[in-house]
């Protein structure tokens, strides 16, 4: 039989894929003699059986029973026990921390007949009742999707009436019948009393929300495979709403907003976890637990020493003091936002506790993509409304909407504003721009969702009075009703009215050389990581860029070269009609008089971004887009030569364009007369944008530059049309006085050029993979239609885990990929390589490029800082394959 079930004893951190994160961490502290409830995890194996036979594995309970009474020994209290029982909690665990997504139930258990064996042994009898009715609302909810909202009012009705000292213990047994009674009109029979028939029901429920529809979203946006499972936590209950002897709380041994050391968290006295993290009642700053309780706070100050020197990390602590006791509940590496990423990783080097290659391991390029995000003007700011807890850095603007299903219905930005959210509200905090709460703190399911994805989030702004039947909130005498446009400073905290104006964020200034590298530390931090990706990276880094001014920025934040000058860029505004001169030509002197006019023109351009790119690679694509996409469209070329014909007027030049552009149309542009094609069919085009290389070359050489072009052939499917456009190259670049020598390669852009890449590499003195046009024609796909049409549906049913065009696709696109590598270069292995297309600032694609053996990757000038902290990442461990950031 297989082993399903495992004692905290039996694991340690290392078996996260059996025993879930959090089991996995719960068998380390137990290992490591931290004060941990006694307890066993089930594993993923057993909850990936479960839901593929719809039912438990065989022997799976039996397996619980024997662990379960071993903690009944260990304790000397037996689960059903009317005298003493024996109560659980049932926790759910993944491989990847997925806050608030899965289900936990506490105070298993609890029956008519035990309820009084908890008070006798406690010596509390409203605690005891206290407990039955979290028990009956929370299975409720959990095991048969009773909704918790009639539960709530009962409860609410009664806190109302209850006065300051709060609900007595026969209000409380009296509002447990009510909730029995609520339980059996939803479920449609009696709550059940077997403690093991709740416990068996409490697991069962557990492996089954891994399929929730929240816990589905939650991974596709954090990219967590479907296939893993979920394992389940079970340990014996330790309680934290005893009194004020009791507590629970959160705690980060640094600070997850900026990285700054310290004590952080958050703390409730006379509660229980769920109250924290659920941001119900707001709490107390950590610190304030040293006055109310001062051993305790020591112990925990040590145990959080122990576990960041233990996991060599920011860790994220769940704790309960129990009459004065501490228990662990759970440890895990915490989420912190992009800034304290690179702070605490900078921190960890100096302090010895990891290598700077870990370091690198440790930021991801969407956390510095994030660093670039502009952030409020202080100075133009208005008084703020309120302010909050800053708990997920950024600005954020956007109109009011009080609920998830609004935000998620919008098409511009919104501010969800909720007195706290629950899991419920996933795909609203996914549609948001930012996330306002009245409760909770830092460690509150808002906080922490909104800084695992990126979003900004003020949590605790308890001055806001929030009524969302009414679709308003206030503070003070001033109301804020949906649809009114609020910022939010995830920083601060601050709540402003309106739109406060953005400015550039520091670490963009830095990187674009306006900041010293020691402004502050976080810039610091970026300096030293992104200075030793460069140093280990084998990937170079160029950019896509147009225009001197792009050539310049791009050199400013780091890049060795361009990478793709598209030159179909240099033929749009005021030169549109030599263009057009150009496809009107009638014979071939008209051609070669619009080519003659054209030549000077791009000329000019070559000078300038020759010069601001001076000693390092630019690599120029010849004209790629069909002619007519310079020409006007057919449908308005057709309805003005109609408007004229109707008044009696002459369509003149219209009606010569629309003549044109007739005959020019294609069904399937993308796939017709361009690139590679239209050189060849139009005499003269590719020979005239060559010699302008050439000659700019030359004009930059007898200016004492360094210019180092080369010429890009775009669109090739047969070796043939290379070996065409480089013949007529040559013969042009001979013809140039004081020309350096330019190679001349192409794009690799359809599966045809991947496939007989051998051949072409006889012809190519690079490759550059256009990974766009590559996506698109191996998989059939339109990009301009598809990603409108049908990119969500496949997204939501996990066709597509990312969208191809967003991360490339290695299984097709990086296997010809893979597969033109090993032939151009077994054909010429002094081949250049690289890529030039969207993926080149992606993250995890450039992992890819890296493992695949190219030489660069280039990409727009904003994303080559992300591209060079990817391509050291890479180096440093080129079998990660994808981002870690998890």
């Amino acid at each position: 039989m297989p082993k399903y079930v495992y004692d905290f004893i039996e694991g340690d951190r290392s078996r996260a894929d059996l025993l879930g994160g959090k089991g996995a961490n719960l068998a380390e502290m137990t290992r490591l003699g931290l004060p941990v409830p006694p307890g066993f995890t089930i594993s993923t194996d057993a909850c990936r059986a479960y839901l593929a036979a719809g039912s438990p594995p065989a022997g799976l309970f039996a397996e619980v029973n024997a662990h379960l009474r071993e903690i009944e020994a260990r304790l000397d209290r037996w689960l059903g026990d009317p005298r003493d029982p024996l109560l659980l909690a049932v926790r759910s665990g993944g491989r990847y921390s997925m806050p608030g997504m899965m289900e936990t139930i506490l105070d298993i258990g609890l029956n008519d007949a035990t309820v009084g064996g908890l008070a006798a042994r406690s010596g509390d009898e409203r605690f005891a009742w206290d407990s039955y009715r979290r028990l009956i609302q929370m299975f409720g909810r959990t095991v048969y999707g009773v909704p918790s909202d009639e539960f709530e009012r009962e409860l609410a009705a009664l806190r109302a009436t209850a006065g300051a000292a709060g609900p007595s213990a026969g209000q409380l047994r009296d509002l447990v019948e009510t909730y029995k009674k609520i339980f059996a009109r939803q479920v449609g029979h009696d709550f059940p009393q077997a403690p093991h028939e709740q416990l068996y029901l409490a697991i069962r429920s557990v492996f089954e929300s891994w399929n929730a529809e929240r816990a589905r979203l939650y991974r596709r946006q954090e990219h967590i495979p479907d296939d893993l499972g979920t394992a389940v936590n079970v340990m014996a209950m330790v309680f934290g709403n005893l009194g004020p002897d009791s507590g629970t709380g959160v705690a980060f041994t640094r600070d997850p907003a900026t990285g700054a050391p310290g004590v952080y968290g958050d703390y409730l006295a006379d509660a229980q976890g769920e109250d924290v993290v659920a941001g119900i009642r707001n709490t107390v700053g950590l610190p304030e637990l040293e006055r109310l309780d001062p051993v305790s706070f020591r112990r925990l100050l040590e145990i959080m020493a122990t576990l960041e020197r233990h996991y060599r990390d920011l860790c994220d602590i769940e704790f309960t003091i129990e009459r004065g006791r501490l228990w662990m509940l759970q440890t895990r590496v915490g989420k912190r936002t992009a800034a304290a990423a690179f702070v605490i990783a900078a921190q960890l080097v100096d302090e010895g506790l990891i290598t700077l290659d870990e370091a690198l391991h440790r930021v991801t390029g969407a956390q510095l993509a994030q660093l670039m995000f502009p952030a409020f003007d202080l100075a133009a700011a208005p008084a703020p409304l309120a302010v909050g807890v800053g708990a997920s850095p950024g600005a954020a603007v956007g109109r009011v909407v009080f609920d998830s299903a609004a935000a998620a219905a919008a098409s511009d930005p919104v501010i969800l504003v909720r007195r706290e959210t629950n899991p419920d509200d996933l795909p609203g905090m996914i549609a948001a721009a930012g996330v306002l709460t009245s409760r909770g703190g830092k460690t509150s399911h808002a906080a922490v969702v909104a800084r695992g994805m990126g979003r900004t989030c003020v949590c605790g702004a308890d001055a806001l009075d929030i009524d969302p039947e009414h679709g308003e909130f206030t503070v003070g005498d001033r109301a804020v009703r949906a649809g009114e446009v609020i910022s939010i400073d995830g920083t601060t905290g601050r709540i402003y009215p309106g739109e406060v104006p953005v400015q550039p964020s520091p670490v963009a200034r830095y990187l674009a050389g306006e900041l010293s590298p020691q402004a502050d530390p976080l810039i610091a931090a970026v300096h030293r990581l992104l200075g030793h990706a460069d140093a280990v990276r084998k990937l170079g880094v160029r950019a896509n860029a147009d225009t001197p001014s792009d050539a310049r920025r791009a050199r400013r934040f780091g890049a060795t070269g361009i990478g793709l000058c598209r030159t179909e860029h240099m033929f749009l505004g005021e030169r549109r009609e030599l263009v057009e001169r150009l496809i009107l030509a009638d014979g071939p002197e008209e051609l070669e008089a619009a080519l003659a006019a054209l030549l000077p023109l791009q000329r000019v351009d070559f000078v300038g971004i020759l010069a601001a790119m001076d000693g390092l690679p630019v690599t120029i694509r010849l004209l790629d887009p069909p002619l007519h996409e310079f020409l006007p469209p057919l449908a308005e070329l057709t309805a003005r030569v109609a408007r004229a014909e109707a008044l009696g007027a002459e369509p003149g030049r219209d009606a010569t364009l629309l003549t044109a552009v007739r005959r020019m149309h294609e069904a399937n542009p993308m796939l017709g007369l361009r690139g590679v094609r239209l050189g060849l069919v139009v005499p003269g085009l590719f020979a005239m944008q060559v010699r302008a290389v050439a000659e700019a070359a030359a004009q930059r050489i007898r200016a004492g530059g360094d210019p180092r072009p080369e010429i890009m052939v775009p669109l090739v499917g047969d070796v043939r049309e290379l070996a065409a456009v480089r013949d007529e190259a040559e013969r042009v670049l001979a013809t140039v006085d004081g020309a350096p020598e330019i190679p001349i390669g192409t794009m690799i852009e359809v599966p045809r050029a991947a496939l007989t890449a051998g051949e072409i590499a006889a012809e190519a003195h690079f490759f550059s993979f256009g990974t766009n046009d590559l996506t698109q024609t191996t998989w059939a796909f339109s990009r301009d239609d598809v990603e409108g049409s049908f990119f969500s549906t496949y997204l939501e049913r996990g066709i597509f885990p990312v969208s191809p065009f967003e991360t490339i696709d290695r299984r097709g696109v990086g296997r010809l990929i893979r597969m033109a590598v090993a032939e151009g270069r077994a054909a010429r292995p002094e081949l250049t390589i690289g890529v030039c297309g969207e993926h080149g600032g992606d993250p995890d694609s450039v992992a890819f490029f890296a493992d695949a053996r190219l030489d660069y990757v280039s990409c727009s000038p904003y994303r080559v800082p992300i591209a060079r902290l990817a391509a050291g990442r890479a180096a440093v461990d080129p079998a990660t394959g994808t981002s870690d950031s998890r």
